[in-house]
């Protein structure tokens, strides 16, 4: 396994769609393992494909329950509820903003073997699967923000 740059504000790689992953391999394994690493020692709680320069639908998430979740080409089949949630982005250091997101979802996906699975997800780990999943699209959470917060309120937080 190998840490990864991040992807940082300002690159274009960022505002791109990613292609589909068609090729369950080693490649993937190892960019899946990678991902994980790198998500990890940044101290993040999710990281997408385009987040270490490649456009791919891939996706792994930890909220902190141990449960580490690979997703590749996932999509959000259903969605219900509305939670606003404290927003940053490894993509974008120091920067937090609150968004508005389902409180609830429902995730179709494909393991590292291509096995289909679906999951539901509550709260943090439904915001941090929307925040993740719209990276594959080539949103950022800025542009899903109510409000950017100030460095008074940043200052709080700390």
């Amino acid at each position: 396994m190998a840490i990864r740059n991040i992807v940082l504000d300002g690159d274009e790689i960022l505002e791109k769609v990613c292609r589909p992953v068609e090729k369950f391999d080693e490649k993937l394994a190892i960019l899946l393992d990678d991902m994980a690493e790198t998500m990890y020692n940044a101290d993040g709680v999710g990281l997408a494909a385009p987040q270490v320069g490649l456009l791919r639908r891939a996706v792994v998430i930890d909220t902190g329950d141990g449960d580490l979740l690979e997703l590749i080409n996932p999509v959000i089949m259903e969605q219900s509820g509305e939670q606003e949630c404290l927003e940053g982005c490894l993509s974008f250091p120091g920067e937090y903003g609150i968004t508005k997101r389902p409180l609830h979802i429902k995730v179709h996906a494909q393991d590292r073997n291509g096995v289909e699975f679906e999951f539901e997800a509550d709260e943090l780990k439904a915001d941090v699967c929307c925040h993740e999943i719209d990276h594959l699209d080539g949103i950022n959470f800025k542009k899903r923000t109510i409000r950017m917060l100030d460095e008074k309120e940043l200052e709080k937080l700390k």
